[in-house]
């Protein structure tokens, strides 16, 4: 009778209530119409009508179940059963209309008020089979009886499949509600973790390169009166780093490796960063490597790099060393990166790390590290150096 969002077997339902009731309706009219019994049979076909004409209406409404909907329904089957009730006693072929109208009765009425309502019309129809035969049967009894228990019962299960159905359906609102929530929830994490991930890239990159050029141009400052040469060579160095830089910048827009690694090997790349990181210094830092180099994944190599840059950029800034070292170690199920020195140290147990920094740098190298399964290991106290050791898991096949 309307749009609303019941599941296919209630719609049949209800479609095989108003196929009964049009049914039983046009086999009163025609057998109405033989009889030579015009009235009965264009009251039947007004009947019809208007039984139309509200299924028609109760489809164009909305919210289903709504004041508007239960109180036009209601006038609806108060003119229908005053039809049938006066086509009933009219001709005896009406009197089984009343059939489909107890599932309306059950269906638009609360329980007190339709159950005696199905009852009356039972009664009605019982005593307008007799008016018509001029005495009561038993079989005038009981085909209504049984028609109007079943009909009962019919009701019952369809009032309890809607139930069913009703709660699926907030079931199933409640759980989109909940999934745009948690849409919502996903979508804050991805742009906190893309924030995280743009500042961990801006701390590696273009920061490092900044200090780098900072410290290259203090140096030729200082080298500016006395040593000329000296001066030229770390501005030229400046310049070197500053290009790096502008690379790292256009590459990081572009979401790409490090322009360090696109044309070198992560050996040629931590040794030539090993020896620019600390320019413009008086740390000497020395490059080894352990074992057989094997090709890495493209994103251990920018980890590793990442990590040897900010390592390389706390010894240039905070550590005061005379000597680092960096050493990447191939094992059979691990690569190990290993940046030392001699530095001030500092107090591991200090939450910010270093007394003289932020501490955010070793942050950002173990939450690279961790994204990769593998570990970072800090060593330092004061007055004793500073080791770092990042260690990536080796797979089998991982390599290459």
């Amino acid at each position: 009778m309307t749009d609303y969002p019941f599941p296919p077997a209630l719609r049949l339902l209800r479609w095989a209530i108003h196929g009964t009731f049009a049914i039983l309706l046009v086999i009163a009219v025609a057998a109405a119409a033989r009889q030579g019994q015009a009235p009965p049979a264009l009251g039947g076909t007004l009947l019809g009508v208007l039984y139309a004409v509200g299924i028609l209406i109760e489809r164009r409404l909305p919210h289903y179940g709504g004041q508007t909907h239960l109180r036009l329904g209601r006038i609806w089957l108060v003119v229908i059963t005053l039809g049938w009730a006066a086509l009933a006693l009219a001709s005896p072929q009406f009197v089984w209309l009343a059939f489909p109208l107890f599932f309306a009765y059950l269906h638009l009425l609360p329980l007190s008020v339709a159950l005696p309502g199905v009852a009356v019309l039972t009664v009605a129809a019982i005593l307008a089979a007799a008016w018509h035969e001029g005495r009561l049967t038993s079989a005038q009894i009981i085909g209504p009886t049984i028609g109007a228990a079943v009909a009962t019962l019919m009701a019952m299960v369809y009032k309890v499949l809607y139930a069913e159905s009703e709660e699926r359906r907030l079931l199933i609102d409640d759980l989109v509600r909940t999934r745009g929530k948690l849409v919502e929830v996903e979508s804050d994490a991805a742009r906190l973790a893309e924030r995280e991930r743009l500042a961990r890239e801006i701390h590696d990159t273009l920061a490092q390169g900044m200090s780098s050029i900072i410290l290259l141009l203090r140096a030729a400052r200082r080298d500016l009166a006395e040593d000329p040469a000296a001066a030229e060579h770390h501005i030229a160095e400046a310049e070197h780093a500053a290009q790096e830089n502008l690379e790292e910048a256009r590459n990081f827009v572009r979401a790409l490796a490090p322009p360090v690694l696109q044309h070198s090997s992560l050996v040629a790349a931590l040794r030539r960063i090993s020896d620019s990181a600390v320019a413009g210094t008086s740390t000497q830092v020395r490059f080894e490597v352990s074992g057989t180099p094997v090709p890495l994944p493209a994103a251990y190599d920018a980890t590793l790099l990442r990590v040897a840059q900010g390592a390389l950029g706390n010894v240039s800034r905070h550590s005061g060393a005379e000597h680092a070292g960096v050493t990447l170690t191939y094992l059979d199920d691990a690569v190990i990166l290993d940046v030392y020195d001699d530095g001030h140290g500092f107090d591991v147990s200090n939450p910010d790390g270093q007394a003289a920094g932020t501490g955010y740098g070793l942050r950002v190298m173990r939450e690279r590290v961790r994204t990769l399964e593998g570990t970072l290991a800090v060593e330092s106290s004061p007055g004793e150096g500073t080791a770092v050791v990042a260690t990536l898991p080796l797979l089998r096949g991982e390599a290459a």
